[in-house]
């Protein structure tokens, strides 16, 4: 849909803690952008009134012009109908309407729910890294692994919305268990909670280590984010540790360039912070676990939108 100048849309990223929520132009620029808690512990009706309340919030900042759409990115299954099954950080919410509920509070306004990492990859699709590939895979490093997969610039979306969960790619079968109960998941190797916990191990014997000035020395605090940071800064072990990751994420990927035919992938999240050597090591892993005719055409990209990718992406459920 083509915006009129005199027109916007509102896009809203759900999340565990926080409902981030933005107006957004056609071109893909954020006029205005607010925060509130998102009261996921208190069950489907608090948090829906929050994503009112910010949704309201932005309104007033749209200097006279008309909202067109809502757009909504949210953790969790999303199906056809905006329907949200089990998203995690977010109490009871088996499945919830959120779509027709949003409808209910602003009717006459085109609405729009995806699942958020399908909404980061449409951003990046529409506005940053992936503008020069109509297909590509997206992925989320940080606290946990998560993706989209985009074609002919557009979503796929599989048949119930559930498409593009490379997180639960297993690379050992007899791995360690993931919270999704499979063994072996990369995420169950690369995951903030199982990355954080080999990083505190290995800090006993290099108590050195910027990791732990980062974190003021309290292992209990270590997240990807700062494991990058320090990475960036030159810390070795820090490194070590990415390296190790980076490898075990290419693994997956290849698994998936491999299914799809596919050759880019723009990579985001907290960990693409850590530099090039990253990216270039999940692009070696991955180029190594291809067949061969793909190998010469593999490419891992940095996403560029950071922690826009968010808004962007609801906003372009509607745009």
């Amino acid at each position: 849909m083509a915006l009129l100048p005199s027109q916007l849309v509102i896009g809203v990223d759900l999340g565990g803690t926080t409902v981030k929520t933005g107006v957004v132009a056609g071109d893909g620029s954020i006029v205005y952008q607010t925060k509130l808690p998102s009261r996921g512990a208190e069950g489907p009706a608090e948090v829906i009134s929050q994503i009112e309340a910010s949704v309201h919030e932005a309104i007033k900042h749209a200097n006279g012009k008309t909202v067109t759409g809502i757009g909504i990115g949210a953790p969790g299954m999303v199906n056809d109908l905006g329907v949200v099954q089990a998203p995690p950080n977010l109490n009871r919410w088996d499945a919830v309407p959120l779509k027709d509920e949003m409808q209910k509070l602003f009717n006459g306004m085109t609405i729009a729910v995806e699942n958020d990492a399908n909404a980061a990859a449409l951003a990046e699709a529409k506005f940053g890294a992936g503008r020069q590939f109509p297909n590509f895979l997206f992925v989320i490093w940080g606290t946990g692994v998560g993706g989209g997969i985009i074609l002919n610039g557009k979503i796929y979306r599989g048949a119930s919305g559930g498409a593009g969960e490379i997180g639960h790619i297993s690379i050992d079968y007899k791995g360690p268990q993931c919270n999704c109960g499979a063994r072996g998941c990369v995420e169950a190797y690369v995951g903030q909670r199982y990355l954080s916990s080999r990083t505190a191990e290995r800090l006993k014997d290099n108590p050195s280590s910027k990791i732990l000035d980062l974190v003021g020395g309290d292992v209990s605090k270590i997240e990807p984010f700062y494991i990058a940071q320090a990475a960036h800064d030159g810390d070795k072990l820090a490194k070590e540790i990415l390296l190790e990751a980076s490898h075990m994420l290419g693994v997956a990927l290849g698994a998936v360039m491999n299914t799809l035919d596919l050759r880019i992938s723009v990579l985001g999240g907290g960990i693409s912070a850590a530099g090039d050597f990253a990216i270039r090591t999940v692009e070696e892993s991955v180029r190594s676990h291809v067949l061969k005719p793909l190998r010469k055409d593999i490419r891992v990209v940095p996403a560029q939108l950071g922690n826009n990718a968010g808004i962007l992406g609801a906003a372009g459920l509607v745009l």
